[in-house]
């Protein structure tokens, strides 16, 4: 009894405390701005918000405690289960304007395409765990892999979601040059993806080359196409330094800015906290990035080393693309802005991926032999 209290007890004391704090105060923000999206009510989204924040980040800490070896050989498994669930949206499941994301799973609904990016993250991981040092430098070697990574990124693009599809072959290719693959294959993959661009346009259905190209030219269509991006650059733009204040913000409360509550949660915010708001918002979640590639730094072992860079990754790249999105960077692919966003899917896979990176801090000190 006494051991295991010692065991937990230490398991306890590696845990950077740093990022469930600053996690939390980015999730506080987010119900914050969500209860004055809905005007200064609890309903219908920050008490939702709340109770799946309180419920992932219990299951976050216990994740946190898991023997990694657990981790390590379910990592598969939860690989082959995420494909069946993807599989199965596109074959029956739940559509919502145009889109066919979710699956009924009786008590609750469920988003398959946020959890493929922790799956691929932990398959990924493992099979390079597993590869000795020098065959990672093989093409041969390491097309299982690729093919492994397009097969869930084929499903999603199926949906449509081409915006996880993205952030899913981002977080591949950073998780790639992690390992030291030859610049001579990006090089490669590059060349291919240019050459292969109008097919990929052919492709795409009819809304995805119309925001293409609203973002190309947002006054083409200033009513249609281009309505969202330029009622988000409205709202970014008038909040000014300070914002209009809380429960103020004309373009949301006035329904000019469409999805205020999820994809374009950050213009909302800006109008109503101005540009210092947004700042603050971005600072917390660079702190958070520190914070994690830390752990990464210190982990001992490829397979956690990864695994945090997996998952680091899929936070960085969800917080630029939608930031640059809603500032007309980039077209307008769908990403919600992580921690803030209303969403219970991408709330709990964001959760139960900095469990897993406390996970990887409490073991940061294990041997490479985790099979």
């Amino acid at each position: 009894m006494d051991n295991s209290k010692s065991i937990f007890f230490n398991k306890l004391k590696n845990i950077p405390f740093s990022i469930p704090i600053f996690v939390s105060i980015i999730c506080i923000y987010g119900f914050i701005v969500l209860y004055s999206a809905a005007g200064a009510s609890l309903e219908p989204w920050a008490y939702r918000q709340i109770v799946r924040f309180c419920f992932f980040m219990l299951l976050a800490f216990l994740i946190a405690f898991i023997d990694l070896r657990f981790i390590f050989k379910t990592s598969y498994l939860l690989y082959f289960i995420v494909i069946l669930l993807l599989i199965a949206v596109n074959i029956s499941g739940i559509n919502a304007k145009g889109a066919t994301r979710w699956v009924d799973l009786g008590l609750f609904r469920a988003q398959p395409s946020e959890l493929a990016k922790i799956a691929v993250v932990l398959m990924l991981a493992r099979y390079f765990h597993n590869m000795e040092a020098n065959k990672l430098l093989e093409l041969k070697h390491l097309l299982p892999a690729i093919i492994a990574v397009i097969i869930p990124a084929a499903l999603i693009i199926k949906q449509p979601d081409l915006g996880t599809a993205i952030i899913t072959l981002l977080v591949a290719t950073t998780m790639f040059f992690a390992i030291g693959t030859r610049i001579i294959y990006f090089i490669i993959s590059g060349i291919l993806l240019t050459i292969s661009l109008p097919v990929i346009w052919y492709m795409m259905h009819e809304y995805q080359r119309r925001r293409v190209l609203t973002f190309l030219d947002p006054e083409r269509d200033p009513l249609g196409a281009g309505y969202n991006i330029i009622q988000s650059k409205i709202a970014l733009g008038s909040g000014g330094l300070f914002g209009k204040g809380l429960f103020s913000g004309t373009q949301s409360h006035l329904s000019f800015l469409p999805e205020y509550q999820t994809d374009f949660i950050f213009s909302f915010l800006t109008e109503e906290l101005g540009f210092v708001g947004g700042l603050v918002l971005i600072i917390l979640y660079f702190i958070v990035v520190v914070n994690c590639l830390a752990v990464a730094i210190n982990c001992r072992n490829i397979f956690s080393k990864l695994m945090v860079i997996g998952v680091t990754t899929i936070f960085f790249s969800h917080v630029i693309i939608n930031i640059a999105m809603v500032m007309g960077l980039l077209p307008a692919v769908g990403v919600p802005l992580p921690l803030v966003s209303y969403g219970g899917t991408m709330m709990g896979s964001m959760l139960i991926g900095f469990g897993l990176i406390m996970n990887a801090a409490v073991n940061s000190q294990n041997s490479h032999k985790l099979s």
